[in-house]
């Protein structure tokens, strides 16, 4: 009969981790029942540990590329939180209108101030381009103007954003390209902040969910706010987004996902950092979209969002000594291991990013890809 530590022992043997071990990526257990706790509460009882002190390790991004490299999460797959995470996003719709507001509320509206220390100076909350880029700024212009061109922006034209966060890709279109911007968040704390950089611009930007708009579109995009729609929603999602785009324009969707049927996003995660989060499949978006869209282009550069990751967590821990006084330590340790877990998935390839190029009836002359 062998004993918790035994039985965690071997699971992290696969994958070349070994606690107390020498590596950077070994975890250092500080609580000798973390091992009946893990193999009970699966990856939230994992991040819960970390966060009260009873492990630790040098390397969080690369204890996490290790672990998943090897899928080591399926050996949790059937304990209770995990059960209980799949059960309720099966069973309820936990992005409907009534609830749409909780993600901007938990986790958007912390203040402005941490997202300010951790982003680059245009406040891109998503994966940057860095096939060209040296440094995180660039890559994240690189990703805004990437967009434009993918769906061919042209001056006097009018675009949605649906999920604009601060209203960095709108100031930029609108600067850049000359066109004018409908930007919609769920976050007060955004929305107050986007209003004063899109200051003077001809962009409006709105506290609204996306199934209340209305109006017509050249164009529309849509930048890392799909996570949080929903599989209940959608072909809602998508129905209301070819209601407000004009018959010639190019709808372009930038989203997480994951290598098989989404799901419910890891329970830590899920339970502090996005509520009610939830990642696609390849095969949820396909259907979703038959019969309400043609799809031109499907781009996939998940492996930059490692690098993107890596920068947002390294800006974070350089500017805490501004944030500390206001935020807590414990604060401190959520947000690193949420930062660095993504990272270590994104570069084990285990979760995607991809950009998806839209049209209503397909682009008739044939849509050229752009990279």
């Amino acid at each position: 009969m062998f004993s918790a530590k035994q039985k965690a022992q071997a699971i992290l043997s696969k994958a070349g981790i070994t606690p107390n071990g020498p590596n950077d990526w070994d975890p250092q257990v500080h609580n000798e029942k973390l091992y009946t706790r893990v193999l009970m509460g699966g990856s939230l009882a994992l991040g819960d540990s970390y966060v009260e002190g009873w492990w630790d390790v040098k390397s969080l991004d690369q204890f996490f590329y290790k672990l998943l490299t090897v899928e080591l999460q399926h050996d949790f797959n059937f304990t209770f939180p995990v059960l209980f995470s799949a059960a309720r996003s099966w069973l309820f719709n936990l992005q409907s209108v009534s609830r749409a507001f909780q993600v901007g509320q938990h986790h958007y509206d912390i203040g402005n101030d941490v997202y300010k220390a951790m982003l680059d100076p245009r406040m891109v909350y998503s994966c940057g381009y860095w096939a060209h880029a040296r440094n995180l700024a660039e890559a994240q212009e690189a990703k805004l103007d990437l967009i434009c061109r993918k769906i061919g922006l042209k001056k006097g034209g009018r675009i949605l954003d649906i999920g604009c966060g601060w209203g960095g890709l709108l100031k930029f279109a609108a600067e850049k390209y000359g066109v004018s911007g409908v930007g919609i968040t769920v976050s007060k704390e955004q929305k107050k902040l986007a209003e004063e950089v899109c200051q003077g611009l001809p962009v409006e930007i709105i506290l609204e969910d996306y199934r209340k708009l209305t109006g017509q579109f050249d164009h529309i995009v849509s930048v890392g706010m799909f996570e949080h729609v929903g599989a209940k929603n959608y072909k809602v999602f998508f129905t209301k987004a070819r209601q407000l785009l004009k018959d010639n324009g190019l709808f372009l969707l930038h989203t997480i996902g994951w290598n098989s049927k989404g799901g419910s996003i890891d329970p830590w995660i899920e339970k502090y950092i996005f509520p009610n989060g939830m990642l696609p499949s390849i095969s949820q978006i396909g259907k979703s979209i038959e019969s309400v869209f043609v799809m031109e282009d499907w781009h996939n550069f998940g492996s930059d969002y490692d690098k993107t990751l890596m920068a947002w967590f390294n800006n974070f821990d350089k500017n805490w000594s501004s944030l500390e006084e206001k935020y807590s330590e414990r604060f401190y340790k959520m947000w690193k291991y949420y930062l660095l877990n993504c990272a270590g998935g994104f570069r084990a390839r285990n979760i995607q990013l991809w950009q998806v190029v839209l049209s209503k009836k397909g682009v008739k002359e044939g849509y050229q890809s752009v990279r």
